[in-house]
């Protein structure tokens, strides 16, 4: 597992989600924390658009305002990455969501 993966998870029902959390989390917690991908896309900075490109079915967004922390054992199947491109507008889009000053260049 590393940060920017798309997984299947089991949540409120079978939906994908892209892990969030630092790599070095992975190895050591039982939690993980991720942004699931909805299809309802309504335009907002906390999207990232996903897709097939991604190992999705279908394009949706990424929702970095429903941060989720999710227990390891129910992600259930790898989807696919996101590409860097696509890390740092989740990177631009989380800063956003949860308040935090953007990096100086």
């Amino acid at each position: 597992m590393r940060r920017g993966e798309i997984w299947w998870a089991a949540l409120d029902e079978k939906r994908p989600v892209v892990l969030v959390s630092r790599d070095e989390a992975y190895a050591v917690r039982a939690m993980v924390i991720a942004a699931p991908v909805s299809t309802t896309v309504r335009g907002f900075a906390v999207e990232v658009k996903v897709g097939p490109a991604e190992g999705l079915p279908r394009t949706g967004v990424i929702n970095c305002d429903w941060l989720v922390t999710v227990p390891k054992v129910d992600l259930l199947e790898r989807a696919g990455r996101l590409s860097s491109r696509k890390l740092a507008l989740l990177d631009d889009a989380l800063r956003f969501a949860l308040g935090l000053d953007p990096r100086d260049g």
